[in-house]
């Protein structure tokens, strides 16, 4: 009988220590507990593997194990006795991931499909949120918080249903964000650079971007004919690519204002810009939210903003002053930092505008705590403004920076901006139910940043390896992208610079590339998309990006397409 209660009172105990996912273990549990003897590394050397000879190397040294001192061992015999208890001890067994795979499975034999009419939809895009992306970031946000990192989970990442999706355009490999947008808000796939219109529309061709039959409507539109309320936020320009698939019809992506088109060779009359589709387009001009950066594209060169920083439209016209008087007396709310944003009663606001910025919105990493909104900010003011509609509403949130963080190989901001996007879908699955909420979180394409070499359980990802190169006994980072700019200079010889630790935590360093680019290229891999709410089963499997629009209208009920409301009650 003693033995039975011993067993059962271990058996809790692991289970206890399998369901505290946001409790893990000391990040350098499993460094601590390696082999007493380790395998030397090979010594460097260029000549070809051999077919017996194994491409996984053995468990070599890390670099803090060569470096390591009397005292140092000491140290580590210390901590090492603290972490006896810690999970990290648990893993050693068979029955923590057994029962954790067990638990595991019964969620999934007791979930059933939530087949209630999505009320409400929150589109979250990761920009450029590679898997790569969400394996390093969530080692991030882990780290962050004192744990080793691999075994953490962003807060997406806990939802039900997830899929693969493909995002090539229809003329090329890797896509750029703009046709994706047509795709994953529209459902139809178009041409590299284009926006809200079929693929045949070439890039810069404005007469056939004019064409009424060209032209393809976002979940925005179909949301509004259904007499839903809809906002769009994002830490970019409220004009860049991703945003503008909701309300915009444009050959290239880059006609932000009339003085991009202008600047192209173009003509401001013929090819209506995307700022003033924003503000006068039939969707732009019913949105009830619009809040991200950009001010620079809605004022005439002539005037300065907030910050002192002039215009860029050559027409003289200033859209902020023209979006706010042409709303009902009373109704609108203009804001340009975040004190003023937050002091808003938003059940008495019917429309909001707020640009923050001039261009993009700044890193968080880079923001001004008292002018700067997180997020998590801007996606709270949307819900709030829109909650008060009775037919519900749709939103898109967009985490633009983790983009254009990675196109300057700067992969700390990146992480960071990710960790961003995790906190914004919390604060919306705190403000929702998903009883009448449908949440979806996708990227529009990846990037080219790898995750690589095997590092110690627990090692900062930001950091160096845990070990050196075989090849040249250097050390390197466990991020790296395949081409991009900046980073560190190879030497007169092309050999590799040595890095340190002191170089890497600077939060602009720009991590090792392989070819060099003014800007890193995105990636063509799948993403990845997680759902949770109404008929969030949907979005299981592998498909094309165009396709998740068109789940999203079955779920609200929204588009010409079928509808749940149409055959809920035949299921």
């Amino acid at each position: 009988m003693k033995e039975c209660f011993v067993c059962s009172r271990t058996v809790l105990v692991l289970v206890i220590v399998i369901v505290s996912v946001h409790r893990p273990h000391h990040p350098n549990a499993l460094e601590l507990l390696g082999a007493a003897d380790s395998l030397q590394p090979r010594a460097a050397t260029s000549a070809n593997v051999t077919e017996s000879e194994s491409v996984h190397p053995p468990p070599a040294a890390t670099v803090a194990e060569e470096r390591s001192t009397p005292e140092e061992t000491g140290n580590e015999a210390h901590h090492r006795q603290k972490r006896l208890v810690s999970a990290g001890e648990y893993e050693k067994t068979a029955q923590y991931w057994n029962i954790g795979a067990q638990l595991k499975l019964k969620e999934h034999l007791m979930r059933q499909p939530n087949r209630n009419i999505a009320k409400n939809v929150v589109f979250f895009l990761g920009d450029g949120m590679s898997i790569p992306t969400l394996a390093a970031s969530r080692m991030y946000l882990g780290q962050q918080q004192g744990h080793t990192g691999e075994e953490s989970q962003l807060s997406f990442e806990e939802f039900p249903d997830v899929g693969l999706v493909k995002t090539y355009c229809v003329d090329k490999q890797v896509a750029d964000s703009a046709c994706t947008s047509t795709a994953y808000l529209c459902g139809v796939k178009a041409n590299y650079a284009t926006l809200g219109v079929t693929a045949a529309v070439n890039y810069g061709n404005c007469a056939a971007s004019n064409d009424p039959r060209n032209q393809v409507e976002s979940i925005m539109a179909w949301a509004q004919a259904a007499g839903k309320a809809t906002g769009i936020v994002t830490t970019t320009r409220v004009t860049h690519a991703s945003p503008a698939g909701a309300y915009a019809h444009t050959s290239n992506r880059d006609w932000e204002c009339d003085a991009d088109i202008v600047r192209s060779g173009g003509d401001p009359a013929q090819c209506p810009d995307i700022a003033t589709q924003l503000i006068y387009g039939d969707t732009g001009k019913q949105f009830r939210v619009i809040l991200g950066g950009g001010r620079r594209k809605f004022l005439p060169r002539t005037m300065k903003d907030e910050e002192g920083i002039r215009g860029q439209r050559m027409d003289g016209a200033n859209l902020i002053s023209q979006w706010y008087y042409g709303k009902p007396l009373g109704t609108a709310r203009y804001v340009s930092n975040r004190q003023e944003l937050m002091a808003l009663n938003f059940t008495e606001v019917d429309y909001l505008l707020g640009l923050f910025a001039a261009d993009h919105l700044k890193f968080h990493l880079d923001a001004r705590p008292d002018l700067d909104p997180t997020l998590g900010d801007l996606t709270y003011a949307a819900i709030r403004t829109l909650e008060k509609y009775p037919e519900g509403y749709v939103l898109f949130v967009e985490g633009g920076k983790i983009d254009l963080a990675h196109h300057f190989t700067k992969a700390r901001k990146s992480l960071d901006e990710t960790v961003q996007l995790s906190e914004a879908v919390q604060v919306a699955r705190q403000l929702t139910t998903q009883d009448d909420t449908l949440l979806v979180v996708t990227a529009d394409h990846s990037h080219t940043m790898t995750l690589s070499g095997y590092a110690t359980r627990g090692n900062d990802i930001l950091g160096l390896n845990s070990q050196i190169s075989d090849g040249d006994r250097k050390p390197y980072t466990t991020l790296a992208y395949a081409n991009g700019p900046g980073g560190p200079v190879p030497g007169p010889k092309g050999q590799r610079p040595n890095i340190t630790e002191s170089m890497i935590k600077d939060r602009d360093f720009q991590f090792p590339k392989v070819v060099p680019m003014k800007y890193e290229t995105h990636g063509g891999d799948d993403v990845a998309l997680f759902a949770y709410g109404p008929w969030s089963h949907l979005f299981g499997g592998m498909y094309e990006q165009n396709v998740i629009p068109h789940l999203i209208g079955y779920a609200a009920c929204i588009g010409n397409g079928e509808h749940a409301c149409s055959t809920v009650g035949s299921l």
